[in-house]
């Protein structure tokens, strides 16, 4: 009788019907696939980028013979970014866009990590309820009326508030970082407990350390949130003087509004396009800027705190 022979294991590179389809190597067809999808997206995303810019940066002379538009400006000029950026209109605007910004950010995380903790730990009081609360929101989301009949009798129409507190808290910003704080070991909370750390010491000096991810990630969402928002500022909003830069940008680019050449302080204003182009790069700017110095956080901080959620 025949002992049975154990089985090999199998070698890189060898072939074998028994290997799983989802490891074997793709074919050069496939890779070819991926790179063209790849390839296109990147000039579908690129290209109205690179016009922006190469409008901006053109001259009228530029703007007139390629039908307004310019992708590779042959005298690149920043005229159009000198004057957009020394008139008081778009440089006060942006002013109140940071400081938006900025502030919102900081209220907001503070909001939403106090939240979380709370949620997170077990026995906090009410806490199933408040989360359903919490969840509620998806669903029933507030009108246009009531949200600004709130803001009208808080009396918060036609100030900065306006622009913070429609927008503070987000529930799935709330959802992802409780469920992060859900996956800091318990063990950590015992050991704190025994050397008399109250919850306050135990979130400041243990939590949050360990959740730089999940607070980056959700602070980049509260940023860019802020940072786009227009609807409540042209809702709640009447002063010229206190609306944030994207309700400028949306009434130079989208309304089809004139620059004012007085208003700029200059005597002969660059192309429009040019202008408008200007306002929309130094619009986005900040984001992009922003954006590759947090990368590194979004796959670990978004998955970690959604898995469990």
């Amino acid at each position: 009788m025949s002992t049975p022979t154990a089985s090999k294991p199998l070698r890189r590179g060898s072939k074998s019907s028994e290997r799983p389809v989802w490891m074997e190597r793709p074919s050069w067809a496939g890779q070819g696939i991926k790179f063209l999808v790849i390839v296109a997206m990147i000039v579908a995303v690129g290209y109205p980028f690179l016009l922006a810019i190469g409008t901006s940066l053109a001259t009228k002379a530029e703007l007139a013979a390629n039908g307004g538009y310019v992708l590779f400006p042959e005298q690149p000029t920043l005229e159009a970014y000198r004057v957009v950026l020394s008139g008081g209109v778009i440089t006060r605007a942006a002013l109140v866009s940071v400081v938006v910004t900025v502030v919102g950010t900081a209220l907001s995380l503070l909001c939403t990590v106090c939240l979380a903790y709370g949620l997170s730990r077990p026995g906090t009081f009410a806490g199933k309820p408040l989360l359903l609360v919490v969840v509620g929101t998806f669903l029933f989301t507030p009108g246009i009326i009531p949200s600004y009949l709130v803001v009208q009798e808080l009396g918060m129409l036609d100030t900065y508030g306006a622009l913070i507190a429609p927008i503070t808290l987000n529930a799935f910003n709330v959802i992802v970082v409780r469920a992060f704080f859900q996956s800091v070991p318990d063990e950590l909370h015992e050991a704190a407990r025994l050397d008399g750390a109250g919850d306050v010491t135990v979130l400041c000096r243990i939590v949050l350390p360990l959740s730089k991810a999940v607070i980056a990630v959700v602070g980049m969402f509260y940023a860019v949130a802020y940072w786009n928002n227009f609807f409540n500022a042209m809702l709640y909003i009447n002063d010229p003087d206190k609306l944030p830069l994207q309700v400028v940008l949306r009434s130079y680019v989208l309304q089809g509004d004139t620059f004012n050449a007085k208003a700029m302080g200059v005597s002969v204003l660059p192309a429009s396009a040019s202008m408008s182009m200007a306002v929309l790069i130094l619009a986005v700017l900040p984001i992009i800027a922003v954006y590759p110095f947090l990368q590194k956080y979004f796959v670990k901080g978004v998955l970690t705190g959604a898995v469990k959620a």
